[in-house]
């Protein structure tokens, strides 16, 4: 990867599209960091979980007067990326049981097995992060 530091972010729009909008950012942006193809494609996976859950959890009322529910940032520090979503939520992430049959809930779960490590800043009156590491590997 050329250069040891990158940052990225954008605002995302409460609608059907923020989840592929989120993916095709992150994975645009690296590509154009010339990230490794297996860093690129983990990321932007935990992106889509981090996106989803922000829009269906952290989301105060879906946006008021034009601010945006959620924002993504991406930061490349060396061999590593940190992938991070800030929603207007006031409760923190809940981890639910694994459940092979259900039909939602395995998010962080995928988070998790994908991320060298993840976490979130403790929930105020104004939101919170989550976010994701991944490092290169091999």
């Amino acid at each position: 990867m050329p250069g040891p530091n990158a940052f990225a972010a954008c605002a995302l729009a409460p609608s059907a599209r923020t989840v592929a909008d989120a993916r095709s950012f992150t994975r645009t942006t690296l590509e154009g960091w010339r990230t490794c193809p297996g860093l690129a494609e983990d990321a932007t996976t935990v992106v889509s979980e981090l996106v989803t859950n922000a829009l269906r959890y952290g989301t105060a009322d879906g946006g008021v007067h034009g601010v945006h529910p959620a924002w993504l940032a991406l930061t490349r520090q060396e061999a590593s990326v940190l992938c991070a979503v800030s929603d207007a939520g006031t409760s923190a992430p809940v981890v639910r049981p694994h459940d092979e049959l259900a039909e939602s809930g395995r998010g962080l779960h995928i988070v998790d097995l994908l991320s060298d490590s993840w976490g979130w800043t403790p929930p105020d009156r104004l939101g919170k992060t989550v976010w994701a590491t991944l490092s290169r590997r091999g």
